[in-house]
């Protein structure tokens, strides 16, 4: 895999990505505002790739602090198994304004790389099955294609299967 310079991409999941060495692809493609696919599920058809591979990263919060969720864009979050992976016992999703604050991205783009505050995170153990994955580049319309145990360490995620299909 190509590293990709800042010029390619150049958002925060980006530049940590670059910062740590990590091997990664960066790809874009054209976001359609009026697309009534979900992000992720838009990411994989404009892309060509299985939606099984390509990852959304989702903001809860589990007993009041929130955190971070990547799970594959052809299945849900288990709020359940997220708070089990992370020792919690509630689950729920966040607020988008408090997701987008803490994160420092916007929904659609929000990224489990570079973000604003390094919050606890949950990788769905599916994506071990993958010699690599897709994850948002921190906006709408930008991939980063790495490793999932790159993805794992950067982000000091725990595996879990936490997605419900």
């Amino acid at each position: 895999m190509a590293k990709k310079s800042r010029s390619a991409g150049g958002t925060p999941a980006t530049v940590a990505l670059e910062k740590a060495g990590a091997a990664f692809t960066v790809h874009s493609y054209a976001h359609d505002p009026a697309s009534e696919l979900s992000y992720g599920l838009e990411a994989a058809e404009a892309m060509g790739t299985s939606p099984d591979r390509v990852f959304k990263t989702l903001v809860a919060e589990v007993d009041g602090a929130l955190t971070v969720a990547v799970v594959p864009v052809s299945a849900s979050l288990d709020l359940k198994a997220l708070a089990a992976a992370v020792g919690g016992k509630r689950a729920a999703m966040a607020d988008p304004a408090a997701a987008e604050r803490t994160t420092g991205y916007v929904r659609g783009g929000i990224s489990p790389l570079g973000q604003r505050k390094a919050l606890p995170t949950v990788i769905d153990a599916s994506a071990g099955g993958f010699e690599t994955v897709f994850v948002s580049a921190g906006r709408r319309g930008l991939e980063v294609e790495l490793a999932p145990a790159v993805l794992a360490g950067l982000t000091s995620a725990v595996t879990a299967p936490v997605a419900r299909r």
